[in-house]
């Protein structure tokens, strides 16, 4: 048993999914107590109404120092397990080229593909691992990585693979999703159909299934990658092994991606910049999360996904880094927390339900994660400021003071998250 006292705020989000107007009415507990037991809360409220017959006269405790508990924070759509870097296009962007110009020139994400192919498992892990160090001290216990940087069967499989066992010796809980269907490579140029007849090939699909090597399977539906029938036929095609569809919609352009959304029952759409009123209804009825990520829009210099509408309407809205090596180069989901308040009006008690509750339902984790409940996991950040709107108020530092996995102290002065 551990007991967490002295706790200044316990900012009480309940289980997602969260929607619309919801998600800006949290209860928050001031000076308040939390029990764990088997790693799980077990009681929280008021520290006077802690009954001591109940938790001992001495168990384990943790002095939060005043400061403000929320769950661990959940950075559900990331592309963490990658090689190279490329900051060359950063300038050029700065510069005044456009995506198109820089892809043509032969920069964007080919430059990437060739640094993952020749990269060997155990350096995408090597690669990989003080990344997820770093998101851990900022208060993440759970991150989605998508594979699609191979573009390859083998290539995919073995980002795939990085990811589960990076699962394996680390803290952070990862989930793995594939997303073969990043882009058409260049050995199947002007022949995108011929490239997902490899990678929907039944014994690739049953290889991911039986060795549970991604739980989600994603597409980029856009003009310059796949259309929207053939995204319906990469994410039917994965359904069919047990992979839940998920997108990339609506980024650049407005071509169906959201309403296919809805119509494929995907557990989320992620974007959403370019969305629509039908796209907006597709996805209401369908349950579907809105994942949106405001660092990538921030990093490129474009307009944000429109947040306020998306949560008007009602949806159930999630925020994520999108951290990559050529659109958002952003580890840190405080940040973009801040960056979601700022620049897409969020209140800050919105932007911490995005990237807990709502961010655990668009990876099917909302029943265990993201939330301050009775039974549920005990992920959790302790951060050194009284309230979590001074945390948003502060960007640019990590405010975390301690991070707890599963009732463990996984992050803090003295653990730095790197055993397993």
């Amino acid at each position: 048993m551990l007991v967490i006292r002295n706790i200044g705020e316990l900012v009480v989000v309940p289980p997602g999914p969260v929607l619309g107007r919801s998600m800006r009415e949290v209860k928050c507990i001031r000076s308040a107590a939390l029990v764990i037991e088997d790693g799980k809360i077990a009681w929280f409220g008021r520290e006077a109404d802690l009954d001591t017959a109940t938790t001992g006269a001495a168990p384990e405790s943790l002095d939060a120092g005043g400061g403000c508990v929320v769950p661990g924070l959940i950075d559900c759509h990331t592309h963490t397990v990658f090689a190279g870097t490329r900051e060359d296009e950063f300038v050029q962007r700065i510069e005044g080229k456009s995506y198109a110009e820089i892809a043509e020139s032969g920069g964007g994400i080919r430059v990437t593909v060739e640094a993952v192919r020749a990269a060997t498992g155990e350096q995408l892990i090597e690669l990989a691992l003080p990344r997820l160090r770093r998101m851990l001290r900022n208060g993440v216990t759970t991150v989605e990585i998508k594979s699609g940087y191979g573009l390859t069967v083998a290539d995919e499989l073995k980002m795939l693979l990085a990811v589960r066992r990076l699962g394996e010796i680390q803290p952070i809980e990862l989930v793995g999703t594939y997303l073969a269907a990043h882009t058409t490579p260049r050995e199947f140029r002007d022949r995108p159909d011929d490239y997902l007849d490899t990678i929907l090939d039944d014994d690739v699909l049953s290889r991911i299934r039986d060795e549970r090597l991604a739980e989600f399977c994603d597409v980029f539906c856009e003009r310059t990658a796949f259309d929207v029938a053939q995204s319906r036929r990469v994410l039917t095609t994965a359904k069919r092994f047990g992979l839940r569809p998920k997108l990339h919609a609506d980024q650049m352009t407005q071509m169906g991606a959201s309403r296919l959304a809805g119509e494929v029952e995907a557990i989320s759409a992620d974007h959403l910049e370019r969305i629509d009123g039908p796209g907006i209804n597709a996805m209401k009825k369908a349950g579907c999360v809105a994942v949106l990520l405001p660092g990538c829009s921030f990093f490129l210099g474009v307009e944000q996904a429109p947040a306020r509408r998306l949560i008007e309407a009602g949806l159930p809205v999630a925020i994520a880094t999108d951290y990559n090596p050529g659109s958002a180069m952003i580890e840190s989901l405080p940040l973009v927390m801040h960056i979601a308040c700022t620049q897409m009006r969020l209140t800050p008690t919105e932007a911490l339900v995005a990237a807990t509750a709502n961010a655990a339902a668009a990876i099917n984790r909302h029943q265990r994660v993201g939330a301050i409940a009775l039974g549920m996991q005990a992920d959790l950040v302790i951060l050194d400021v009284p309230n979590h709107r001074r945390w948003m108020y502060e960007p640019g530092r990590n405010g975390a003071r301690a991070v707890v996995k599963r009732g463990v102290v996984v992050c803090s002065a003295h653990v730095d998250g790197t055993g397993p």
